[in-house]
């Protein structure tokens, strides 16, 4: 694991451009076909089925463009926190929180209005990651407490809160002893776009990369982010307050992920439940990792990588295994770390001044 983050900070760090990632995409498939080779497979026929079933058709698109909603916002939650060089590896469990509250607040609130419901249930999300994301967040920002160790370690006490609830306060009065709530009002789910399957929700982490962007660009606290990001250092001989923004940075970056859950909770499953996530907050470290903190990239990649998701089902009517979507993710994050590092190297090299020519 550290490995894998210390990598992906050299991405973080050094991308320069969409050279790299654009790059990093084409070797990994590259490196993927290859790979289909040698377990039989053909790499075109593969790689043309992943890519029809992620793009190809009207429903593909839908499906995924609904997967990207939630690996952008938690690709959102481990960018923001990478601008002042902290990793945000508790996507996971922040989204689960946001998931859990606003289930709760939706179950305990059915009779609401729909005007009055859907606002406290989003709330309630955002609140859930952001608190859960502060439980690192405080240590680090007083203690020093290293903040990979802590968010990491809270994505599994999240999901062993899940469970305690799902099997307790949570439990559903017809879920016939499964681990699974009662169906939460319609009244919490955002409204869809005409009578297509896409819900409001594809706007919210465009609205937030816009927000953001507008806040780091305009504001004085996003200067100071800017420069905790660049120069740690010079930072604090300014009298810049870094306790400050990692407390914001890091529960901002808790919200989103939250939002996320809430999103993935009332709408697509309609209902609190174990499994709700197939690894969002782990993606998302790839998916910042890849877009070098980019907001606009974050967003770009993480459509991307939905579409992985959604091809690699149709990938398994040729009897590839979906783990070969995650390998092929992490081929492309390899891939921009030896590109960034190569680039790196080369743009770091002081050129060599030329002998001046004999006479």
């Amino acid at each position: 694991m550290k490995a894998v983050i210390s990598l992906g900070g050299a991405v973080a760090r050094r991308a320069k451009g969409p050279g790299i990632q654009l790059g990093a995409v084409a070797a990994g498939i590259g490196l993927s076909a290859l790979i289909l080779m040698t377990i039989g497979l053909s790499p075109g026929d593969s790689l043309t089925t992943l890519f029809r079933g992620a793009f190809g058709s009207h429903f593909a698109l839908t499906q995924s463009t609904l997967k990207a909603v939630p690996l952008a916002l938690c690709g959102l939650a481990v960018a923001l926190p990478l601008r002042i060089r902290l990793w945000n590896i508790g996507a996971e469990g922040q989204f689960h929180l946001g998931a859990i509250a606003a289930a709760w607040v939706a179950l305990s609130l059915p009779d609401l209005p729909t005007g009055a419901l859907l606002p406290l249930t989003i709330a309630a999300g955002m609140a859930g990651g952001a608190a859960w994301a502060l439980l690192a967040a405080i240590p680090r920002a007083i203690w020093g407490v290293n903040e990979i160790i802590t968010t990491l370690l809270l994505n599994y006490v999240a999901l062993q809160l899940l469970a305690y609830l799902l099997t307790g306060p949570l439990q559903g009065s017809q879920s016939l002893g499964f681990p699974i709530s009662d169906v939460l009002p319609s009244g919490a789910a955002l409204p869809r776009l005409g009578s297509s399957l896409i819900h409001a929700g594809v706007f919210f982490p465009l609205a937030a990369a816009a927000l953001l962007i507008a806040v780091l660009r305009f504001t004085k606290w996003g200067y100071e982010v800017r420069m905790i990001g660049a120069s740690p250092e010079a930072a604090r001989v300014s009298g810049m307050s870094a306790t400050k923004s990692i407390l914001v940075t890091l529960g901002a970056g808790g919200a989103l992920a939250g939002l996320a859950g809430t999103i993935e909770v009332t709408n697509t499953f309609g209902q609190l439940q174990q499994g709700i996530s197939p690894g969002y907050g782990y993606m998302a470290i790839a998916i910042a990792a890849l877009a070098g903190t980019n907001l606009v990239a974050t967003i770009a990649v993480a459509f991307l990588f939905g579409g992985f998701v959604i091809g690699g089902l149709a990938l398994q009517v040729l009897s590839v295994p979906q783990a070969f979507v995650l390998m092929l993710q992490g081929i492309i994050l390899f891939c921009a770390v030896g590109g960034a590092r190569l680039a790196a190297a080369r743009w770091g090299r002081p050129r060599r001044k030329e002998a001046p020519s004999t006479p």
